[in-house]
């Protein structure tokens, strides 16, 4: 492992924590394509599918930050654990419903209600930022570590769930990953050493953490980027299908993961001079360019080679965005915060999932690929109409009176 990595797991508990979130957040890349794959194996409805997988996304958008929320003020092992058997109950009755050919309407209201599944990747960097608070260098290598974690998931989660599903029985992808989000939380959970202090109510400033201008310009830019890759999730599968070999969109999907992870671990390694929200807006451009050869796709390996280099600018956005919304939101706020990014993909996933699913029926998967190369387009616009709010991080004053505040207490400790 190269010195920047072994330097930021050097700290106790570490390595820990990062191993728990990997577990999970598996759920992260199986249970959506799951879904979407078990009910059209039931079904044939791709549209059904991508309507259903956008209700679970937009459900935990929705519920998502206020999970976050109360885990900024109750801490992560009091909230963690009933919001994850609440979210696991809601899925087993959805796979209990689909399976017996249950009305469409007790899908929906099942994946709205898993919708409070927590957001493991929240948690896990909101532990790195507490660790390496003020040392911007160990963090953006702890975010990039995040990242590539991000992934290895979309890596493995796609095959696994879509290769279960289709050669198994169709509900064995999201039972698994049902499985991986109880053991990752109860053992993220379990390392009480690591997890940040929480900040009580009386602590609180007020308000949402999504009142920062920057945090609305990160989200909104991030819905559109969700748009992408729900588009390209549905999309693949239906173009893999329309030529024969259905199951082979899972290792296609992979290749995508893996472009972002490569670019992720090598990122990881540059300590970047000049401003980030530079960086990136960058990225968000170098992402919707890398959607134009998707509109030429007419074979898997084709469409393979163009999802890896569409892939290598990934990671690094998303290691930037993490950086920008620790300069823009409170302490106190920071998991809420990271939470509302996630929500941002969440809402852009439902959006792109299920317009693609549609655009599949109506126009054939070819096509489709328009879908996500709209959504890239858009995130351009938002990244210049929002990058002067970037370059100002509004909430500075209170950032530092927290920061001064944490220091304050942690002298205060270390004497008593």
């Amino acid at each position: 492992m190269p010195s920047p990595y072994r330097a930021v797991f050097a700290s106790p508990g570490t390595l820990g924590f990062s191993a728990a979130g990997f577990v999970g957040r598996m759920p992260l890349s199986m249970m959506g394509i799951g879904i979407m794959t078990m009910i059209s194996e039931l079904t044939g409805r791709y549209g059904l599918a991508g309507t259903l997988t956008a209700t679970l996304a937009l459900s935990a958008a929705v519920l998502g930050p206020q999970v976050s929320r109360l885990v900024d003020r109750y801490g992560q092992r009091r909230v963690l654990r009933p919001a994850t058997l609440l979210a696991l109950a809601a899925v087993t009755g959805l796979l209990v419903c689909a399976e017996r050919g249950a009305p469409d309407w007790t899908l929906f209201a099942f994946a709205a209600a898993a919708g409070c599944v927590p957001s493991v990747g929240a948690m896990t960097r909101a532990r790195w930022a507490a660790i390496y608070q003020g040392r911007p260098r160990e963090l953006h290598t702890a975010y990039s570590v995040e990242s590539v974690v991000d992934e290895v998931c979309f890596i493995f989660g796609p095959i696994i769930s879509i290769g279960l599903s289709t050669m198994w029985f169709p509900a064995a992808g999201p039972v698994l990953a049902c499985a991986f989000l109880l053991v990752g939380v109860w053992w993220l959970t379990a390392q009480r050493a690591t997890e940040p202090v929480p900040h009580p109510a009386d602590r609180h400033s007020g308000g949402s953490a999504l009142r920062s201008p920057g945090l609305q310009v990160l989200v909104v830019a991030f819905v559109a980027t969700g748009a992408i890759f729900g588009a390209v999730d549905v999309v693949t599968v239906a173009f893999a299908e329309e030529l024969g070999s259905k199951s082979s969109a899972s290792w296609v999907l992979a290749v995508y993961a893996l472009g972002s992870c490569l670019a992720g671990a090598v990122f990881g390694l540059l300590h970047l001079k000049g401003e980030p929200s530079r960086r990136w807006v960058a990225g968000v451009c170098a992402m919707a360019v890398s959607m134009i050869p998707l509109q030429l796709a007419g074979s898997l390996p084709f469409l393979a080679a163009a999802l890896f280099l569409a892939g290598l600018a990934i990671a690094p956005t998303m290691v930037t965005t993490m950086a920008l919304v620790e300069a823009h939101v409170p302490r106190s706020k920071l998991t809420e915060g990271m939470s509302w990014t996630g929500t941002g993909l969440a809402v852009g996933i439902a959006l792109g999932s299920s317009g693609a699913g549609w655009f599949v029926d109506a126009h054939g998967a070819a096509a489709a690929y328009a879908v996500p190369g709209l959504s890239g387009a858009f995130a351009v616009v938002v990244a210049f109409l929002g990058y002067r709010r970037l370059r100002r991080p509004v909430p500075t004053r209170e950032v530092q009176r927290e920061r001064n505040s944490g220091r304050s207490e942690d002298r205060t400790e270390h004497v008593a």
